[in-house]
């Protein structure tokens, strides 16, 4: 399938390496602009851009996703999918309708809990016992298309962010 992949942050690369291990054509990446970090401002790289630039999938960054910038990214990838993993960005209804077969989000708590951004902090602060990852279809109003499949996971009382982060990310990518 011709796949469009939309992230930024660490927790998104597994999903993209594991659409890309199925044999999938990753036809472009959407990732955030390269952000100035640090004492020396120096631009710095998301991990969605490294892992995409190591497999020579195109990498797009358009600064605002209504300005058309993103749409004609999109029209030039023209994919029959767009899969979001904490990308970073609310996407316009436009993007959402473009593709043949919509878009999908790899969310990582068990909707409906902890809709929007920091779920696994949330988590972990409230103490819950479990928690997991969504696929879900993507609409207009924020985490609340169809859920496609769920996958839970305990949260040892130990656990912290980084440790439960990191797992939830390759659980997403083997939902």
């Amino acid at each position: 399938m011709r796949i469009l992949f939309m992230g930024t942050p660490e927790f998104a690369v597994p999903s993209l390496e594991a659409l890309l291990t199925a044999g999938h054509q990753v036809c472009g990446v959407f990732t955030q602009p390269d952000k100035p970090k640090n004492r020396g401002m120096k631009l710095q790289t998301s991990p969605v851009k490294e892992c995409a630039l190591s497999h020579n999938v195109p990498v797009f960054q358009p600064g605002k996703m209504r300005d058309g910038e993103a749409l004609g990214y999109l029209h030039a990838a023209d994919p029959e999918l767009i899969v979001v993993a904490a990308y970073g960005r609310i996407l316009p209804d436009n993007i959402l309708a473009y593709p043949q077969y919509g878009c999908i989000n790899v969310h990582s708590s068990l909707l409906p809990n902890y809709r929007g951004a920091a779920p696994i902090h949330w988590a972990v602060l409230n103490g819950d016992r479990e928690t997991g990852v969504t696929i879900m279809h993507m609409a207009h109003d924020l985490d609340a298309g169809d859920i496609i499949a769920q996958a839970a996971t305990p949260i040892d009382p130990d656990e912290t962010v980084v440790a439960l982060h990191d797992r939830l990310a390759v659980l997403g990518a083997e939902l």
